[in-house]
């Protein structure tokens, strides 16, 4: 599928080991009004935001949130509770304003765009929608690659062309398409060599006679492609347009030091792709939750990553990451803004 000519241009990952600046960081957490790590995985967070913009004193400008949106060959299989309709109802929804993600991004002030990655449908001209569509959707996976070489890489390479078009220093990726937990689920059997049962979860709230038949159709898509081995291939071959969208959206906000305030496992299904193309961007991703989709805690373990929230959330569109938003800027908060010892004239702690 991918050949010589298919290449896929990598933007330079910046290094985030910096001895001095961990240790001013590190300086200035310790020096504030406070037992030293009382305010626990805060503390921890200031340190990775500090790194990751690389200033001792960061503060967080122009956040942004985007949803990606695309269709699933693969839904012709009956892997989903709900029809593929669902997908284009959604994103008017977005644009309309009333799904979770508009409500959580308007209690925080976030700009929320949505893109059109690959949905199965046309859409009227939105200020707040972004018209990328590849293809109206992919192909059934069960059948044949889910996209081709030049459509996968289409779909990265737009996403890195709308984050280099975004502003801000922190980059929230959601989604939305029917189908896509599927699509997660055996990228993550792929990638992370685990079993799918491993993997697999009820998705939109299959029943036990539907996750058993998800399973099985997913089994076969997994022995159907089991010679495929590069990361690329394996996105093509069994991604969804969404996901290989935002793999190229992370991989260009990491190269600017953007922040990753990741969400949850369709997401981070991105970023594991991300991983193995880009090893390290994953120290750029803020988790801000464990999904109850079952293979989000194995996804999770793979990236070695401490998720800031656990609420049983499975909605994905970005919410489970704008719900963790204000603990970010919290850790800013208590770093820039907190009182040290000698500034609030207390004493420390005795040798």
């Amino acid at each position: 599928m991918f050949t010589a000519r298919h290449r896929l241009e990598l933007p330079n990952l910046p290094r985030l080991h910096n001895p001095t600046l961990q240790q001013q960081l590190q300086q200035r957490i310790d020096q504030k009004t406070k037992p030293p790590g009382s305010l626990g995985q805060l503390e921890a967070l200031a340190l990775q935001l500090g790194l990751i913009l690389n200033t001792a004193t960061p503060a967080i400008q122009q956040p942004q949130i985007r949803v990606f949106a695309a269709d699933h060959g693969l839904t012709d299989e009956g892997i989903s509770a709900f029809p593929k309709a669902v997908t284009q109802q959604m994103v008017l929804n977005f644009l309309a304003g009333g799904a979770a993600i508009n409500v959580f991004a308007r209690q925080h002030g976030l700009t929320l765009k949505v893109v059109d990655a690959g949905v199965d449908a046309d859409f009227a001209p939105h200020p707040d929608l972004l018209q990328k569509k590849v293809m109206r959707g992919t192909r059934n996976s069960l059948q044949t690659a889910a996209m081709n070489a030049e459509e996968c890489l289409q779909a990265v390479f737009c996403g890195m062309a709308l984050v280099r078009e975004a502003p801000g220093n922190l980059l929230v990726v959601g989604e939305m398409g029917i189908g896509n937990t599927s699509a997660a689920s055996l990228l993550l059997s792929k990638l992370g060599k685990l079993p799918l049962d491993q993997c697999i979860g009820r998705g939109t709230g299959l029943d036990d006679a539907g996750l058993a038949h998800k399973q099985a159709i997913l089994e076969q898509v997994l022995h159907k492609h089991r010679q495929v081995k590069n990361p690329l291939e394996i996105l093509a071959t069994l991604g969804g347009l969404e996901i290989a969208m935002m793999t190229g959206a992370l991989l260009q906000a990491a190269s600017e030091r953007r922040i990753l305030l990741m969400d949850g496992f369709i997401a981070c299904s991105a970023l594991l792709v991300a991983e193995h193309l880009q090893p390290g961007i994953k120290d750029f991703a803020v988790f801000s939750h464990a999904s109850a989709e079952p293979g989000h805690r194995h996804l999770l373990q793979l990236l070695n990553a401490s998720p800031l929230l656990d609420l049983d959330l499975r909605l994905g569109e970005g919410t489970g990451a704008v719900l963790a938003y204000p603990l970010l800027q919290s850790a800013l908060a208590f770093l820039n803004d907190m009182a040290s010892f000698t500034d609030a004239g207390v004493s420390e702690k005795m040798p």
